[in-house]
């Protein structure tokens, strides 16, 4: 018994061509924890993360879910973090003021990426998308389709957004109901951490994606015509009560900085001249020197 204890409290060795080796430890305030728009995940968790790590030797750690999610959750206290990147600047304006808990003070639009219509190449919709409209496959009987909550995601809103404006381009008074059902229709609405999984597992035939998320993957995707196109507007900020503030500044260095543009550039983002909101001055001196530098 007391070797068993012993040995659960022993950290677990790597064996690695005959040399042995005890696993990388990184010590809670080398951690930051980065909150971020469940679109990014690839991006984020297979790049910038692992990027940022061999850059500085800091811990990344991350969490995905819905903008609109995250900022419930930072307000209701549910949720702590160090850097928030989200999907909408109207998301950062809730966060901020005394009224709303003054858990911002400023954030930056930094890339951009364009609401598509993905759909799985395995689908038997697939065809139909290469020789139809868009929204008379989504017509389909049995299509199988699949957004995020309208209430807890940009994403979703910008669906429901784009449906409405194409309802009305094509002359069609009940795309919408036929495509997209309820607001919240329960078949439909799935997490924005999932969605990706959901439709190339098959247990999907198509969905609203942002371009980052079809080109980062491989995704089969359609461009909505001009005067439907909305789009995520991705931002980052440092939350007031940052546990690691260091750290989260080092991130967002990092991020904002020549190799972490070239990183997004990389999946699919939009990467656009950095807008400041908010107060500037509570800006943090190393990040106002990445940003002049991005502006140039």
């Amino acid at each position: 018994m007391i070797r068993k204890l012993l040995a659960s409290l022993v950290a677990p060795l790597v064996v690695v061509t005959g040399i042995v080796t005890a696993p990388p430890a990184f010590a809670e305030n080398d951690t930051v924890n980065v909150l971020y728009a469940g679109s990014l995940v690839n991006l984020m968790e297979r790049s910038i993360g692992p990027a940022f790590e061999k850059a500085t030797g800091q811990q990344f750690r991350g969490y995905a879910a819905g903008s609109n999610k995250i900022a419930n959750e930072i307000k209701g206290k549910l949720r702590r973090g160090d850097v928030f990147i989200s999907a909408s600047p109207k998301v950062n304006s809730s966060l901020m003021g005394e009224a709303n808990g003054d858990h911002v003070t400023w954030y930056v639009n930094f890339a951009e990426s364009p609401l598509m219509i993905g759909y799985n190449p395995h689908s038997k919709f697939a065809s139909q998308f290469k020789s139809k409209r868009w929204d008379q496959v989504l017509q389909e009987p049995g299509i199988r389709i699949g957004r995020t909550d309208p209430k807890l995601d940009p994403k979703g809103a910008f669906t429901v957004e784009m449906m409405t404006k194409a309802a009305e381009l094509y002359h069609q008074p009940d795309l919408v109901e036929k495509t997209l059902g309820a607001p919240e229709n329960p078949a439909q609405v799935l997490p924005e951490e999932t969605l990706v999984g959901r439709l190339q597992s098959g247990q999907l035939d198509a969905g609203f994606f942002y371009s980052t998320e079809t080109s980062d993957l491989k995704i089969p995707a359609l461009r909505p015509a001009p005067e439907l196109q909305a789009k995520a507007s991705y931002t980052l900020t440092i939350l007031n009560d940052a546990p690691n503030h260091t750290g989260a500044v080092s991130f967002v260095d990092f991020l904002l900085s020549e190799q972490g543009r070239a990183l997004l550039k990389q999946h699919g983002v939009d990467v656009v001249k950095p807008t400041v909101s908010g107060n500037v001055q509570a800006i943090p001196p190393s990040v106002q020197a990445v940003l002049d530098a991005a502006a140039q």
